[in-house]
């Protein structure tokens, strides 16, 4: 695909509005990931209903770049975030340009650079290509589209997660729990923000 190409598609729609959507879609988007994993576990593939082979390979690495394992979580990919990504993109035609678009311009990228593909680069060589669009500030204009991609699949990547159970696990949220007797605020609560409990 060329660069001329990419962009246009890029282009067709604000990157923004083509990756946010609303708590009742992300709900929706992981009731269909999870249904889509459970199947997928029985015959050990998933199989992608918006991307293909290719970009699939890449939405999988990129998403666990985002948010790798670590000592308190699984990855982006262990919670269903790129199952949750091909839900939202198949069902919504508005948002398929913008994220088909980036994948691409980030292919166009590495080959320019390192003559491979993203998924066939070295650590290193992703790195370098990802930290040159990660931080809006620093980046250089011409490079400006795949800014606004990888902040929108960064926050799509985000939202795929800690809207899970793992990713509200990681972040220690304690709602939506049954409380039989309400004591008030706890003591190391109230100390840590230097409030006293009335008397």
């Amino acid at each position: 695909m060329k660069r001329r190409t990419v962009l246009q598609m890029m282009a067709a729609a604000p990157m923004a509005a083509a990756m946010t959507w609303t708590e009742a879609e992300a709900a929706q988007a992981h009731e269909h990931a999870q249904a889509a994993r459970a199947t997928a576990a029985k015959t050990n593939v998933y199989k992608p209903r918006f991307f293909n082979t290719h970009e699939w390979a890449t939405v999988v690495m990129l998403v666990d770049i985002i948010i790798p394992k670590d000592e308190r979580s699984g990855s982006a990919t262990d919670a269903g975030v790129p199952e949750f990504m091909d839900f939202i993109v198949n069902d919504q035609p508005l948002r398929q340009n913008a994220m088909r678009g980036g994948l691409a311009w980030l292919d166009l990228e590495c080959q320019q650079r390192y003559d491979k593909m993203f998924v066939d680069c070295t650590d290193e060589e992703r790195t370098r290509v990802l930290d040159d669009i990660a931080w809006p500030q620093k980046a250089t204009p011409e490079i400006s589209h795949g800014v606004a991609f990888f902040n929108s699949f960064r926050d799509l990547t985000a939202t795929g997660f800690w809207t899970t159970k793992m990713g509200m696990q990681d972040l220690r949220y304690m709602g939506n729990t049954f409380v039989p007797v309400w004591k008030g605020c706890p003591d190391e609560a109230l100390q840590r923000l230097g409030v006293k409990r009335n008397a």
